[in-house]
């Protein structure tokens, strides 16, 4: 590519590298003779001889790019010439370009890995207009804290990964775009439609076997779509079984930290699928499973004041099941599974006491390592989690390419659902941050929470074998820490819907009382009762919890008691019930020792 460098840029450039310009010789020396002044010469055409890589940023003292941008510039590029003004410059590795203007930049698609190179180092091949030349230029790459960690057993082959967690992220998202679509709608009208019938499609999102995985899966699209995405079938994203309800506390019974079949174990909801069964978890999705069939086969409720209501899924108690079922998995599956299970040690063989030594068979991980994963995948994060605002993990704007929630990282002109998506917790603590930006004491849950996560994988991948005594208390910590931030965005986000549920219950009392009560008002109450609801029951997930600590012991049942299974929405109860709720978010302030003023604004 040619580009024309000015007189003033080759001054600079000679007289800061301490280069003369080679011209035609004026010695006097005795043994040289002095040609004809009347015989013409050809002026010889000098070779380039050097060329300088000049940062963009007019302050740095060394040109540097921070890793994973696409087609990022990395600098100018200026030659020192003393007779030629005009080159043409070429970049050895693929992976460059140069522009007409002379930059030096990554080709589209192309970004730069800090994990596998901590320096670049390309040969460039100046032309002339009769010579060339070659150059080598070197520059810095920064590391980004991304969630990127390197083998030690495959030479430049990632440790990462965690699709089995991703799967079920999606079948989440998946159950939910399902009973809100109108395909359910359809379904539960259908002549031939029971609430078994209706049930079992549920099922083949929340409890597919593994005999029928491939023949359901492999042919339905997902309704979880980016434009576009890498995966379109859930197979694409793990080809080995994977459902909802193996995984949900209870079911997954190795290295839970307590039965959740013993009686009472469970808090928070009283509903029982059958005469002599516990309330363990599972036995609430069914129950949710059971009432959302019946309501979607008796057909819509009704609203107080009259009016129908639009969504199948809002019961006419105030109960939006969509919202409790998804929220309840949230909680009873993803926070479960990291918290008692990937990241926590009371179990031999489980979580943070598995072996770090050498390589699963046929991967290129430790079970450690592995571990540790499965655990930030149920977070649910992407990797570069920490190159968004909280704005754009919430999707609620930003830049191109960031504001919709995820990110295109690789430039490959896809959104990889393993690593370039944020999913479930990981957008409310962005969310939860965003709600208090403007206070005195801003929280910032996203970087507590990933930083916990990335230098307790950092520790273990950079520690051959074993971790000491030492380094096991300090991965503990780590553990510990990206687990609090977790639940304290999930206590948060229902103080966030205590907030809204009490503005609602104000709306219904009014609006009841002077007969103007309409049906969507109501449904956004059943909303935030069941937002708020469904993510409450989640704490008790955690064998760490500021709930388990000393002198909160009977305040989680407590708050569930004033909360409730149900919004009171009898217009002259709504006050009583309001106070309740603001006992409710006391307690939450209390135990999570949150900032008044963000509790007031969240």
């Amino acid at each position: 590519m040619i580009f024309k460098k000015s007189l003033l840029a080759t001054s600079i450039l000679v007289a800061t590298l301490g280069l003369t310009a080679c011209g035609g010789s004026s010695s006097n020396d005795n043994n040289v003779q002095t040609p004809d002044p009347t015989t013409p010469t050809t002026p010889t055409n000098e070779a380039p001889t050097a060329i300088t890589l000049k940062s963009k940023d007019a302050d740095a003292t060394e040109v540097t790019v921070t890793e994973n941008m696409v087609a990022v510039e990395i600098g100018t590029l200026l030659v020192t010439d003393s007779d030629d003004e005009k080159h043409t410059i070429t970049v050895s590795d693929e992976r460059f370009e140069v522009t007409e203007a002379g930059v030096l930049k990554l080709k589209a698609g192309q970004h730069l890995n800090y994990e596998l190179e901590q320096e670049v180092t390309v040969t460039l091949t100046v032309k002339d207009s009769t010579n060339e030349k070659t150059f080598d230029v070197t520059f810095k790459v920064l590391d980004e804290m991304d969630y990127d960690f390197i083998s030690r057993f495959e030479e430049g082959k990632s440790s990462v990964a965690y699709s089995g967690q991703i799967a079920r992220h999606v079948l989440i998202k998946e159950l939910y775009n399902y009973i809100g679509s109108d395909k359910f709608v359809t379904d539960a009208k259908n002549t031939n439609a029971t609430k078994e019938t209706l049930i079992a499609e549920l099922n083949k999102i929340y409890a597919v076997s593994e005999e029928d995985y491939n023949s359901i899966w492999e042919d339905r699209d997902l309704t979880v779509v980016t434009d576009p995405a890498a995966q379109t079938k859930l197979t694409d994203i793990s080809s080995s079984h994977k459902n909802l309800s193996g995984k949900v506390a209870g079911n997954d019974a190795k290295g839970q930290y307590k039965d959740w079949k013993e009686d009472g174990s469970f808090v928070g909801w009283t509903a029982i699928a059958a005469d002599g069964e516990t309330p363990i978890p599972e036995l609430v999705v069914k129950d949710l499973f059971e009432q959302l069939a019946e309501r979607a086969i008796t057909g819509n409720a009704t609203a107080p004041g009259g009016e129908e209501i639009d969504a199948i899924y809002v019961t006419d108690k105030g109960v939006d099941l969509n919202q409790m079922i998804q929220k309840f998995l949230y909680g009873a599956l993803a926070f479960s599974q990291s918290a008692d299970d990937y990241l926590d040690y009371d179990t031999e063989g489980k979580g943070l006491l598995t072996d770090n030594t050498v390589a699963v068979e046929g991967k290129a991980y430790t079970n450690l390592e592995h571990q540790w994963d499965e655990g930030f995948g149920y977070f649910g994060a992407a990797r570069n989690y920490m190159s968004y605002s909280d704005d754009e993990i919430a999707g609620k704007g930003g830049r191109d390419g960031f504001s919709a929630g995820y990110n295109d990282a690789n430039g490959d002109g896809k959104i990889d659902f393993n690593s370039e998506y944020n999913f479930g917790n990981s957008t409310n603590a962005a969310k939860r941050d965003r709600g208090t930006v403007e206070n005195a004491k801003p929280t910032d849950l996203t970087k507590e929470a990933f930083e916990a996560f990335y230098n307790g994988r950092k520790l273990i991948n950079s520690t051959e074998g074993a971790l000491s005594d030492a380094q096991m208390e300090t991965l503990k910590g780590h553990a510990k820490a990206a687990l609090l931030a977790w639940e304290k965005a999930i206590a948060a986000t229902v103080v966030h819907y205590i907030n809204d549920t009490t503005k609602d219950l104000q709306t219904l009392k009014a609006g009841v009382t002077a007969g103007e009560y309409k049906a969507s008002d109501f449904a956004t109450l059943a909303k935030h009762w069941s937002e708020m609801k469904g993510f409450a029951l989640n704490f008790q997930f955690n064998r760490h919890s500021p709930f388990y600590a000393e002198g909160n012991a009977d305040q989680f049942k407590k708050m569930h008691d004033l909360i409730g299974t149900q919004p009171v929405i009898e217009p002259n109860d709504v006050d009583a019930y309001i106070e309740k709720l603001d006992q409710a978010r006391d307690i939450l302030q209390a135990v999570y020792e949150f900032d008044a003023e963000n509790v007031a604004n969240w």
